[in-house]
């Protein structure tokens, strides 16, 4: 029986004493697991974000950090214009009007920096003066590039869309039917106006808002046949089919134009750099023999 007081009160002091260290050294063990968790959240953050290439984890904070400064202080009419040009483009490379403003003073800046290097007034004029434009030349090339990848494929997707609906699909699922057979900005577009018109949009009003972004007298014509066609319950299937005619004959007559100013285009090198050659070749020995008999 004494042996087994004896263990029973070294049970009971061994918890007590467990007890009493665990209410004192309570706080602390929780604050030393919260900051190795804090710790190694950090740690693991940290090695992910070296991870991300240097684009993520500098430029583009920077550039974040610039576009929404910028939008605090850009006119509003500056930003509607810039805005625009950039639907009309395509929106290369996601950009939105703060970000492709930052994009062209930085080009600005830059060339500026290398014209101060070449110690020229002149250069460093020129420089600053290319830095100004070549950003919007580089816009409006994107628009002339998707314009014309959407005139080029506009009469086939008609033709796409006729056979659909002559299939005895809507003319919805038909336009669904070429965003999953196609490519390129004209199917993109469609996409998006499935999208709008899945939202809630009535689809006059989203073909009409498709017409404004890409802004080309052909895709203006076919949309407002098919509003009209929709409004008067024509047949969509024969609009379809006549719309893709004329825009192959379009496109055919375009052809043909840009032929005949092939030889007109060819002038220019042929008068710059062929004549002169053919000049040094066939009067070079004519005036070495007159510069001899001169002596």
């Amino acid at each position: 029986m004494l042996i087994l007081f004896y263990v029973s009160a070294f049970t009971a002091v061994f918890f007590a004493t467990l007890a009493v260290g665990y209410t004192i050294y309570r706080d602390r063990l929780s604050v030393l697991e919260r900051l190795e968790q804090y710790t190694q959240n950090t740690r693991e953050t940290v090695y992910q974000e070296l991870e991300q290439p240097l684009s993520e984890r500098i430029f583009k904070p920077l550039v974040k950090m610039l576009t929404e400064n910028l939008k605090r202080v850009m006119p509003k009419e500056k930003t509607l214009s810039y805005e625009q040009k950039l639907v009309l483009a395509g929106r290369p490379h996601g950009w939105n009007a703060e970000t492709f403003v930052v994009f062209k003073y930085t080009v600005l800046g830059v060339l500026i920096l290398g014209g101060l290097f070449t110690r020229s007034f002149l250069m460093l004029l020129m420089l600053g003066t290319l830095g100004l434009v070549l950003p919007d030349m580089y816009l409006s090339l994107c628009r002339k590039t998707r314009m014309e990848q959407i005139i080029k494929s506009l009469p086939d997707t008609l033709d796409m869309l006729s056979v659909s609906v002559e299939a005895g699909l809507g003319f919805d699922a038909a336009l669904q039917k070429v965003v999953e057979k196609s490519e390129g900005p004209l199917a993109e577009e469609f996409s998006n106006t499935l999208t709008e018109i899945k939202m809630g949009k009535p689809r006059r009003e989203a073909l009409k808002d498709m017409a404004t972004r890409i802004d080309v007298d052909d895709v203006t014509t076919f949309i407002g046949a098919i509003v009209q066609a929709d409004s008067l319950g024509v047949s969509i299937s024969n609009v379809l089919r006549i719309q893709a005619d004329q825009l192959r004959e379009k496109r055919k007559q375009r052809a043909e134009e840009k032929a005949q100013k092939a030889p007109i285009k060819m002038l220019i090198p042929i008068l710059l750099f062929i004549f002169p050659a053919l000049f040094l070749v066939l009067m070079g020995p004519a005036v070495i023999s007159l510069a001899k008999s001169f002596k």
